[in-house]
């Protein structure tokens, strides 16, 4: 779009609904993660609600 000089705004609107869509890709993946990694852990070593939590702490910072 910025080869093509679009309108800055339009740009903007854009990559803020490419960023939406991925959070909301992020958010599908976790529920799956949560729903049959962690819901194993304990046939596991990891600590899966730990690293699960972490990620959605990134996910909301960004």
């Amino acid at each position: 779009m910025m080869e093509n000089d679009e309108y800055c705004i339009d740009i903007l609107t854009q990559i803020s609904a490419s960023s939406n869509a991925l959070k909301r890709v992020a958010i599908r993946l976790l529920d799956d993660h949560v729903r049959h990694c962690v819901a194993t852990q304990t046939e596991s070593g990891r600590d899966m609600i730990r690293e699960a939590t972490a990620a959605v702490e990134r996910l909301v910072k960004s």
